[in-house]
């Protein structure tokens, strides 16, 4: 009799959901018998067992990773089921119902948000089909008027858990439909998303990437994001920023708790640098910067070198690919045989050649602390590079006999 009365609850769970009413071994059996097309409006807030999340995850996808969400199948199926309306959301034809409706099912749920494409209206005025299939930037400039996206101003500060926001702002798979304008961040998509990211005020991590933003878009955004109480983690690689750009991120390393800035493949030059390099000397609390890919030069490196002799918070610099020669590698030796906080170094790339290898050798004569230098194709001498390669790994074979020694002493 009870199995049937379990059978005939889970039957009826949609017009009638009394889960919470019965026993816990009860529970689980209505949950195992339950159906995973039931409306989210029925379930989100009453089913809490994991096992149900789980068949509604491994049904819908077929690699479902649940540790990178925090272990929990009930996570991974809201943060993802809403990351997918977003990525297909198309603005004046997707009914904004549609994530509206959502937000009080998910909202205690989501906690990351990793969305890789925002699609833009459908055009109301197509082009007439010619012979000329011009891929130009002139679409772009055309396509500013209506190629606005979703206003995640609508959404995020109804997210009270979210911590990650991850975006890029173009469309995958576009094939021959390809066109500029379907990867334009524009000045109204710039706007909402500052307001947004400013009321988000668990941030903890915020990628944008990928999304030509340039110096107009982020000085609007480092504005915005100035004085945010909880925002560590900041990527914008692959973008356009140049130096006014960088200069906005100079004051917001100087004014913000941000521990990892992320400007690898951008546009900054020496002028760029040199601000971002007061920030860092003016910082606490950045600990890692990446510079990879831009164009900063010995103006730029030694600008950054002479931060770091004041700076005791950076543990990571990556300043490959960014034409570097025997100046900065004159400055970087000092700061190695003065700072003492420094981690790793990535000079990748670059032309240090045998003058620069052999200051920054000198540099680490008494260097205890450095665990990483990555000097590959930066013409450096063989026989230098193999004298700093064994500085180096004895540094971090001291740091993990250290670390041995540490947990032997707790264990006991």
């Amino acid at each position: 009799l009870t199995e049937l009365c379990l059978q005939h609850i889970a039957h009826n769970f949609q017009m009638s959901p009394i889960l919470n009413s019965l026993l816990p071994e009860d529970q689980k059996k209505v949950v195992n018998r339950l159906s995973t097309s039931l409306p989210l409006t029925v379930t989100a807030n009453i089913v809490s067992h994991e096992d149900y999340w789980k068949r509604c995850c491994m049904e819908r996808w077929q690699v479902c990773d649940v540790s990178n969400y925090g272990d929990s199948w009930k996570r991974m199926f809201f943060e993802r089921h809403l990351e997918n309306i977003l990525k297909f959301f198309i603005p004046n034809t997707t009914d904004p119902k549609e994530v509206l409706d959502l937000i009080p099912l998910c909202q205690g749920y989501v906690r990351k948000l990793e969305i890789n494409q925002f699609l833009p209206p459908l055009r109301v005025d197509q082009k007439e089909e010619s012979n000329d299939l011009s891929d130009t930037e002139d679409d772009a400039e055309l396509g500013e008027v209506y190629m606005h996206h979703y206003n995640l101003k609508d959404l995020i500060p109804d997210l009270p858990h979210l911590e990650e926001l991850h975006l890029t702002y173009g469309v995958k798979s576009c094939g021959m439909n390809f066109e500029w304008s379907l990867f334009n961040f524009t000045d109204l998509d710039c706007s909402n998303l500052a307001v947004a990211v400013k009321m988000c005020r668990n941030l903890k991590v915020f990628k944008l990437t990928r999304s030509k933003v340039d110096d107009d878009k982020i000085k609007l955004l480092a504005r915005n994001l100035q004085y945010h109480p909880c925002l560590l983690e900041l990527d914008l690689s692959h973008n356009l920023i140049g130096d006014h750009g960088a200069q906005a991120l100079g004051k917001l390393i100087s004014h913000s708790r941000l521990e990892t800035l992320d400007l690898c493949n951008n546009q900054i030059c020496h002028l760029g640098a040199q601000a971002l390099a007061q920030g860092l000397a003016e910082s606490s609390t950045l600990t890692s910067l990446n510079l990879r890919l831009n164009f900063v030069e010995d103006r730029g490196g030694e600008a950054i070198g002479r931060a770091l002799l004041t700076n005791s918070s950076l543990k990571s610099l990556h300043l490959g690919s960014n034409n570097l020669s025997e100046p900065t590698a004159a400055v970087f030796s000092q700061v190695l045989a003065q700072n003492t906080t420094l981690r790793s170094i990535n000079f990748s790339c670059n032309h240090l050649r045998l003058d620069g290898g052999k200051k920054l050798l000198e540099g680490l004569a008494n260097n205890k602390t450095l665990t990483e230098l990555d000097l590959r194709h930066a013409e450096v001498e063989q026989e230098t590079d193999f004298l700093i390669h064994e500085i180096v790994w004895a540094n971090r074979e001291a740091v993990r006999r250290g670390s041995l020694q540490h947990l032997t002493t707790d264990s006991l």
